[in-house]
């Protein structure tokens, strides 16, 4: 069996190398204490590369990783990676968004109270100074107080919620969402940015491009309420620093509870030496569980890389995933990982590739066909299929690529449906996505059912006769591959049951099942 090379080059934790240590197609290399120049000759091999802060991505680091497919850049922050460079080369770099979400969502809270109680200045004088002063430290109560959330993603949304907790009453500016998003919480929304500006305390959370680039400055501190609560615990330069000084010095802004900046190591910095600013050294991430949620996202999505099945949170795809909802995001995922399955399922000439969408979803229809698209001929196609030349390809080879609505509502608040025709057939995978980012299978070829698009399984059509759960356990066992799990679903044409096993199952093992007289067709597949 060949293996896929992925190579870590900075410190991650220990559970994300256990899984690539522990995964049978990935020979897995560390280098993370090895001098960088000396890396060079490491990753010459390397199909994928896991990365963080001290390895620098640049045309020295491309040059010399000549296999290279994709990057995991282990974090939120891709700085050090060359983006432009990567695309030159068709290597796809991704990072690691939304591991770290709690922890800055907690760590905003944090500043927050800190400011309105000035925690920080209290405990010095307490256990630095040993002065007793309660009469230093009146501070204010979070209780009724307006909140203006910046940015209703991953983060800001779960910042809006604590809040509510708090009693607060929380409005949020977030032109990149539907209004329902907000209000379906019980979080006013408003296509007005000056409602914002009329709160409180305001807390940011947006990614940083030319859009958000200094969208807090001297305009629009000028409009604000005297005495206000500035947070960013997102990127430095959303708030303009050097307006922020200033007014934090004139009294306009009470308090900032800031943990970016602009330019880091900050520790010169003239807010640090301002009596009304609380300050970190950007701790967003800087949590025990966040650190082990971004190792095993970053290992779990550089196999994923390096097997072609999918490139989550990809920074240089067609669609730039910072500016569309984040929503979104894992549909595309999705949609890519049902295409590929039908792909494996049916091995025989794509003819047409069809993606349906119902929902808000919907809007994005030609994002979601590019996906299907390469996640359908990934299996032929391999490392000739990406991307930027997946629609070409398709037309190469004569495959019409299609879009279409749902007519009818399913009762899904979005559902995706991809419809491959193939020299042999018809299939079609339907799926969906609860809670935000939990993808599920939720129909193969109008069998219903509730699967999780990940692992090995084995997809197996049969008539619908007592005994037939029985013979596939009794084959298994004598092939000693351990069931997961068993699905099975039922209808007028027989039963579909897609059985999730532990280990990787030969085409021998499925010649036996296909010899099961209740067999109607047998089929192996990974994601």
């Amino acid at each position: 069996m060949s293996k896929h090379t992925i190579v870590v080059c900075d410190h991650i934790h220990e559970d994300g190398l256990d899984i690539l240590q522990n995964t049978d197609d990935v020979n897995y290399v560390y280098a993370a204490d090895i001098d960088k120049t000396e890396l060079l000759n490491v990753i010459k091999d390397a199909e994928v590369v896991i990365t963080r802060s001290s390895t620098d991505v640049d045309e020295k680091f491309l040059d010399a990783a000549q296999n290279l497919k994709a990057i995991i850049r282990a974090g939120v922050g891709y700085d050090n990676v060359d983006i432009e460079g990567c695309s030159k080369r068709g290597i796809i770099a991704m990072n690691v968004p939304t591991a770290n979400t709690i922890a800055a969502v907690e760590l905003t809270m944090a500043h927050m109270l800190s400011c309105m109680r000035k925690f920080p200045y209290a405990h010095n004088q307490l256990k630095q100074d040993r002065i007793w002063k309660r009469e230093d430290w009146y501070g204010n109560e979070l209780y009724g107080k307006k909140l203006g959330v910046i940015g209703f993603g991953n983060i800001g949304h779960r910042v809006a919620l604590r809040a509510k907790s708090f009693e607060m009453d929380v409005k949020t500016y977030d032109p990149y969402i539907p209004s329902t998003k907000a209000t379906d919480l019980g979080i006013s929304y408003t296509t007005n940015f000056d409602d914002i500006l009329d709160c409180d305390i305001i807390t940011i959370h947006t990614p940083k491009n030319q859009e958000t680039l200094d969208m807090i400055g001297e305009e629009q501190i000028a409009k604000m309420k005297d005495g206000v609560i500035l947070i960013n615990c997102a990127r430095g330069g959303l708030y303009n620093e050097d307006a922020l000084v200033n007014n934090l010095k004139s009294g306009k802004i009470a308090m900032a509870g800031i943990d970016v900046f602009i330019k880091e190591p900050a520790i010169d910095h003239p807010l640090l030496d301002l009596p009304n600013v609380t300050v970190t050294a950007h701790l967003g991430a800087n949590t025990k569980e966040s650190q082990k949620k971004i190792a095993t996202q970053a290992a779990e999505n550089a196999i994923e890389s390096a097997r072609g099945i999918a490139y989550p949170n990809a920074l240089n795809l067609p669609i730039d995933e910072s500016k569309i909802p984040s929503f979104v995001k894992p549909y595309i995922e999705l949609t890519q990982k049902m295409a590929f399955l039908i792909a494996q399922n049916d091995k025989s000439e794509i003819r047409s590739i069809n993606v349906s969408a119902e929902g808000e979803i919907s809007e994005y229809l030609d994002s979601l066909q590019t996906f299907a698209t390469v996640g359908a001929l990934s299996v032929a196609s391999g490392d000739e299929i990406n991307y930027v030349n997946a629609n070409f390809i398709a037309e190469e080879k004569g495959i019409e690529l299609t879009t279409s609505e749902f007519s009818a509502h399913s009762g899904y608040q979005n559902k995706v449906s991809v419809k491959i025709t193939t020299s042999n057939g018809v299939q079609t995978i339907c799926g969906t996505v609860f809670n935000e980012d939990v993808q599920r299978i939720i129909d193969i070829n109008n069998f219903s059912l509730d699967i999780e698009p990940k692992g090995k399984m084995i997809i197996m059509r049969n008539n619908d006769v007592p005994g037939v759960i029985g013979q596939v356990g009794s084959i298994l066992a004598q092939e000693n591959i351990n069931i997961a799990d068993f699905r099975l679903s039922r209808g007028k044409d027989g039963a579909l049951a897609v059985i999730l096993v532990d280990e990787k199952v030969c085409m021998n093992t499925v010649s036996k099942l296909e010899e099961l007289e209740a067999a109607i067709s047998v089929s192996y597949a990974e994601i």
